[in-house]
């Protein structure tokens, strides 16, 4: 940065992005100094260095800001449904999903079935039918409905 840069000449990117081509060193400060801003070396290992005329202050705080922003990591959320449960309380489930799937997580649907409901599977195969095809729009399934002794399990993610 600045009077750090022993090598002369350099190539020279101004402030906006156009290139000044290869100057000498002192030149090139000179010209940074003017605009009020520095001449930081960007491609040292190049023949000749490339040095960027920029706000040095501005780019190590940008850079910071950066480092501190984290991806979204992806989890899984479940909704638990019942063979019997009601349309309405299906539809606010469904609406969680929803949710749960343009956040970016994934959704496993669950229908548990409660002692004598075990005779009666299609009904629980029904409902999770129902609930993949409302939530088909907003994700993909990712593994189809599968029984596990009383629960029936189903992983929907996002698109």
């Amino acid at each position: 940065m600045n009077e750090q840069i022993r090598i002369s000449p350099v190539r020279v990117i101004s402030s906006d992005g156009r290139q000044l081509g290869v100057i000498p060193t002192d030149d090139a400060i000179s010209r940074a100094r003017a605009e009020e801003l520095d001449l930081v070396e960007v491609a040292p290992n190049e023949k000749p260095p490339v040095c960027r005329i920029m706000d040095y202050g501005k780019y190590k705080y940008d850079k910071k800001k950066k480092s501190h922003q984290h991806a979204h990591h992806t989890r899984t959320k479940e909704i638990r449904l019942r063979p019997k449960t009601g349309d309405h309380d299906i539809g606010f489930k469904v609406r969680q999903a929803m949710s749960f799937l343009q956040h970016k997580d994934k959704v496993q649907v669950s229908v548990i079935f409660r002692g004598r409901e075990m005779a009666h599977i299609e009904e629980g195969r029904r409902v999770m039918e129902g609930v993949i095809e409302e939530l088909n729009e907003f994700g993909k399934v990712e593994s189809p409905p599968q029984q596990h002794g009383k629960r029936m399990i189903c992983t929907i993610a996002p698109k």
